[in-house]
């Protein structure tokens, strides 16, 4: 154990706290099991050393990766004992999905050792959501989104400017430091290299973030779902017409033929994209089980993907419709809208499109907005695209 421990400690003197991500205020941190999910290369390890340098008695925590070559002859029950009869109190595992069995380990732990806290990550979504089930009635879960626009402006300007309500931002209340800084340029950048923190210290962040997206593809969906290197293959094909549509309109007929997969498996194809975080899909506005056959669009799951999997520039009106998807997902429930509009969330309607467009499609419709790329402030029923990436 002094091995982990001379490790943690290394990594903790390391670790900056300048810019810290949303999610670490919002976690209760001193529930006896938290669960931290999320994408790969959102942050979650920086996450949990920032935590333990700014808010814990470093002597009695202690951060490990389950991907450590300790465990390969030593038991994550064993080290957690051994810690605790030594006075620890927190134990912080990283990508748990790495360690085999870890969430009955994990079981064992809080059973068995109840004046022990622990917080794990990871970001094999599906293998945590699998595993995670039998932990459901102890852990507290939280999941981790990528960079929002206002995180994205917080690192590159070293500004600390406040996030906001939905209805804040339709009062075009956002407040934006107009005299040094220009949103659009900004947001411009942010749409290409913004979404992953490894945005920072990357010199080629396309290159970075098409590695990350082989490891996915080619190994934690496969490895999951036990697919064979053909499956996986036309699993990334998949991905491939995603990235090429405007946005893709599934017609379960033309790609069960054009990538030979089965109809009946394509749903579960989907879903372990979706899961994995690479692509989202949206839904009609429909109640009951018929909410389960109508998926209307699919998106990848952020911009700075359809950059690097387009052929070419990517289509504008799908980038706008997708990031303020992105903005809004997790936070709010968003469907199609059944009208002449876009999307539907909670008790409004929007309408995306860039500076040109006018209001004509939606006047009739009760508390509509049209939200516009390309526009730097906010009118009645008009708001900057931009603003909404300060939801978070």
């Amino acid at each position: 154990m002094n091995r982990l421990i001379e490790t943690y400690r290394l990594l903790l003197n390391r670790v900056n706290t300048d810019f810290v991500r949303y999610l670490h205020d919002k976690i209760n941190w001193e529930n006896r099991l938290v669960s931290i999910l999320g994408a790969r290369g959102t942050g979650k390890t920086t996450l949990l050393l920032q935590h333990i340098k700014m808010c814990d008695d470093h002597a009695t925590s202690l951060y490990v990766t389950a991907d450590d070559f300790y465990f390969t002859t030593h038991r994550l029950f064993d080290l957690a004992k051994e810690f605790y009869q030594s006075g620890g109190k927190k134990l912080y595992i990283d990508e748990i999905h790495k360690y085999n069995g870890w969430s009955s380990e994990i079981k064992n732990i809080y059973d068995l050792l109840p004046d022990l806290r622990i917080v794990y990550t990871g970001s094999s979504i599906l293998d945590l959501e699998q595993g995670g089930a039998d932990l459901s009635r102890r852990k507290v879960e939280y999941h981790l989104k990528g960079l929002s626009f206002r995180e994205y402006l917080n690192i590159t300007l070293h500004e600390n400017l406040p996030s906001y309500s939905l209805e804040d931002v339709l009062a075009g209340k956002v407040a934006f430091p107009y005299v040094e800084h220009r949103p659009l340029a900004l947001f411009k950048q942010y749409l290409k290299i913004g979404y992953y923190p490894y945005f920072i210290e990357s010199d080629d962040y396309s290159l970075r973030l098409r590695s990350v997206l082989k490891q996915v593809v080619e190994f934690d969906i496969p490895s999951f779902a036990k697919m064979n290197i053909t499956s996986s293959a036309k699993l990334k094909k998949l991905l491939y017409v995603v990235a090429q549509s405007v946005p893709f309109k599934p017609n379960f007929s033309v790609l069960e033929r054009e990538l030979g997969i089965s109809r009946n498996i394509l749903p579960d194809y989907l879903m372990y994209l979706e899961k994995a975080q690479l692509i989202t899909m949206i839904r009609d506005k429909a109640t009951g089980i018929k909410i389960l056959q109508k998926i209307d669009k699919i998106y990848l799951n952020n911009p700075n993907l359809f950059y690097v999997l387009a052929d070419g520039e990517p289509n504008i009106g799908t980038i706008r419709e997708n990031i303020f998807i992105q903005f809004l997902q997790d936070l709010y429930p968003i469907v199609s809208s059944p009208t002449q509009a876009d999307f539907e969330v909670n008790d409004y309607t929007f309408e995306v499109g860039g500076k040109n467009k006018t209001t004509q499609q939606i006047k009739e419709i009760e508390n509509s907005y049209l939200v516009k790329d390309d526009i730097e402030y906010a009118t009645s029923r008009e708001i900057p695209l931009w603003m909404f990436g300060f939801l978070y």
